[in-house]
């Protein structure tokens, strides 16, 4: 559907332009084949959607640019750049976008409905192994979209969406940009996930680090610290508690507030996970190293 021989934003303008006034949204609502259930969320200058898909009897979330945006020519820019970025990551650990196109003066991006974020996830009571399984599936996407020079901006708990089978993807991809070479940018992303640097306008592969480090710090140890981190760390007690020394200092080298001292990469970052075969000091789970998905784990005892 989109090529680098079709312009998707001289397309975006085209369709926008010609587009009809657009269909109200609300609740039973028809956009195509979709029908609208429920609304989810509301952020930035998007409202997701919980939607039926009549022709493939499967639930899907629909994310909709508001209307009164797409007269922008910063706003079509912006997505473009969101949909040519997700259409090109193929990776188990990342969101796939279904389908994006104008649809009765809407601008709709489809994507597979999830069961719950990892920040809903995250008020309730997770197992250790589990959590240690999220994040290696977190460290994985985020290295696949740095192999293919995608830098994230707004890793946060909101982004990534849990499925069956301890199934987690990373999504949003509405900050993203190609890092081609370092250059001041505005100051996107969420504050308390945001690396230093990043909120100075200079965002790079490693506050990407920063922030998936920050979550995987939130995921294991219930707390998120502010910066400047002072020790003794937030939750770092409970962070430790039945993890693996070199896991934990995984987790506090990709979280260090001096960029230079992190991963350089989350390739580097899972370059060094994968050096660690027991996360749990235990050793009651190890990394299957499955070629398939190498960020998994195995929860049978070792002998």
């Amino acid at each position: 559907m989109f090529t680098n021989r079709s312009p998707v934003a001289v397309s975006l303008r085209i369709y926008s332009e010609e587009a009809d006034a657009p269909k109200q949204l609300r609740v039973g609502a028809r956009l195509d084949k979709y029908r609208i259930a429920s609304r989810l969320g509301e952020g930035g200058f998007a409202t997701v959607y919980s939607a039926y898909d009549t022709i493939e009897d499967r639930r899907v979330a629909l994310k909709i640019p508001d209307s009164r945006h797409l007269a922008n020519s910063q706003t079509i820019d912006d997505l473009q750049r969101e949909v040519r970025i997700m259409a090109k990551l193929d990776h188990p650990g990342i969101l796939k976008l279904k389908d994006a196109r104008f649809i009765d003066g809407h601008f709709v991006m489809v994507f597979p409905m999830g069961d719950e974020t990892l920040a809903d996830r995250l008020t309730r009571r997770i197992a250790r192994a589990t959590a240690v399984d999220y994040a290696l599936q977190m460290i994985d996407a985020v290295a696949f979209a740095h192999q293919q020079r995608v830098l994230h901006r707004d890793i946060k708990p909101e982004n990534f969406i849990l499925f069956p089978k301890q199934t987690i993807q990373l999504t949003d991809f509405g900050l993203a940009r190609i890092q081609t070479s370092a250059h001041p940018v505005s100051a996107s992303g969420t504050l308390g996930f945001m690396a230093p640097e990043q909120a100075m306008g200079h965002p790079g592969f490693r506050s990407d680090v920063f922030s998936l480090g920050l979550v995987i710090y939130r995921l294991l140890s219930g707390e998120l610290p502010d910066y400047p981190f002072e020790a003794p760390l937030p939750g770092y007690q409970k962070l430790r508690k039945g993890l693996s020394s070199d896991f934990v200092a995984m987790i506090r080298k990709a979280i260090d507030p001096v960029p230079n001292r992190r991963f350089r990469d989350a390739i580097a970052m899972q370059n060094a996970v994968s050096r660690i075969r027991y996360p749990l000091s235990d050793r009651s789970v190890m990394q299957l190293g499955r070629s398939d998905n190498p960020s998994r784990i195995s929860q049978r005892r070792a002998a």
